[in-house]
């Protein structure tokens, strides 16, 4: 039994194409009765008591919780508030900042295009973006100026290592302290913001920055899928977001997810909430602006954590997997890059028996 947990990866080889439709259609998800798909209703409360309880001991602010087998939504509840100062309640719409989710949306849109057979996953990313050309590997590092000496990189980045979080690129804010300070001096957005700076800007200046380690020597959670949403724009010609909405998200009826929220969405946004003196107050300013996604420049599409959505479009998006690629008639991957995704795709880092494993949009964990 394999279980997904929301992340990313690397594939295989099966060219094939998109959005076509399918000889058998699955259906759209909607509500059904727990029994019809051999749930227990009373076991399902037992999620409904445990996020009450923790709303009313104030551990959070509020949730929304969907649970669905076979294509039946069997529990979908909205709990608590969504701003706790304005005391608007949380409703099953709300639109959230969804973080690290969006980033196994990038790899399928990867994918969708390797399907095409627009690049082979093992290409370097140099091929594509000339600024990754030649990467060196951080050596030596001063902490009284965040200055720091390389060596060269023992080979290329590859688009495989990018899924797969081998490239040796590095994280910035969540990074650690060395990094941290590198990507602060150099100017590197490490998620999204809403300021005047395009996807292409952000990635050119990362593509100077030094790895941690050589590419495909090790496993360090990385800016790569910022730099594989980039890659998108060069192989399709379109803005990120241009491409996701018209080759997946329209198709799946994922209305509700966007990078920069519309207006006429912009009230169901969840604030950003801290404790502080047993209450629930909006988050300040700091390394981001928690009024993303409702203001700024609209130009910068991170790959790795800039989209809001809602518990509704993501597990739409989730169970199109499930039907391995395909949903309501439009089959978005193949199923045998589906299988592949899934796969043990980083087999020469964590081993081929791994209980735990990257493929190459999510990792997966096989209880054996």
């Amino acid at each position: 039994m394999r279980t997904c947990c929301l992340s990313f990866v690397a594939a295989l080889v099966l060219v094939s194409c998109t959005q076509v439709y399918n000889v058998k259609v699955t259906s759209p998800l909607v509500e059904g009765f727990p029994a019809s798909v051999g749930m227990s209703p009373a076991r399902l409360a037992r999620i409904d008591s445990m996020i009450t309880e923790a709303v009313s001991s104030n551990e959070i602010p509020g949730a929304v919780a969907l649970v669905a087998r076979r294509g039946k939504i069997v529990f979908y509840k909205a709990f608590g508030m969504a701003d706790n100062q304005s005391g608007k309640k949380m409703e099953r719409d709300a639109i959230f900042r969804i973080a690290s989710q969006t980033k196994a949306i990038t790899a399928t849109a990867v994918m969708m295009l390797w399907e095409e057979g627009k690049f082979r996953l093992d290409d370097p990313i140099s091929k594509y973006i000339p600024e990754f050309k030649n990467p060196r590997v951080l050596k030596d590092f001063n902490p009284a100026d965040s200055s720091y000496t390389t060596v060269p990189a023992a080979s290329e980045i590859t688009i495989r290592e990018l899924l797969t979080h081998t490239s040796g690129i590095g994280y910035g804010m969540i990074d650690d302290d060395i990094f941290r300070k590198i990507y602060q001096k150099a100017g590197i957005i490490d998620a999204f913001t809403t300021a005047d700076v395009t996807l292409e800007d952000n990635i050119k200046k990362l593509a100077r920055m030094p790895l941690h380690h050589n590419p495909g020597e090790k496993f360090t959670y990385s800016e790569g899928l910022d730099v594989l949403g980039y890659l998108v724009e060069i192989i399709s010609g379109v803005p990120f977001d241009q491409f996701l909405r018209k080759r997946l998200f329209e198709p799946l009826g994922m209305h509700d997810t966007w990078f920069y929220l519309p207006a006429e969405k912009a009230s169901r946004l969840v604030s950003v909430q801290k404790p502080e003196n047993g209450k629930w107050v909006r988050y300040p300013v700091t390394f981001y602006d928690p009024d993303y996604p409702v203001r700024g420049a609209r130009k910068y599409f991170a790959g790795g954590a800039g989209l809001s959505s809602t518990v509704k479009d993501y597990a739409t998006f989730l169970q199109m997997y499930l039907n391995e690629g395909e949903l309501n008639g439009t089959r978005i991957l193949s199923r045998t890059t589906i299988r592949s995704m899934m796969g043990n795709q980083n087999h020469t880092v964590w081993g081929p028996e791994a209980e735990s494993y990257y493929g190459l949009a999510f990792s997966v964990t096989t209880h054996r």
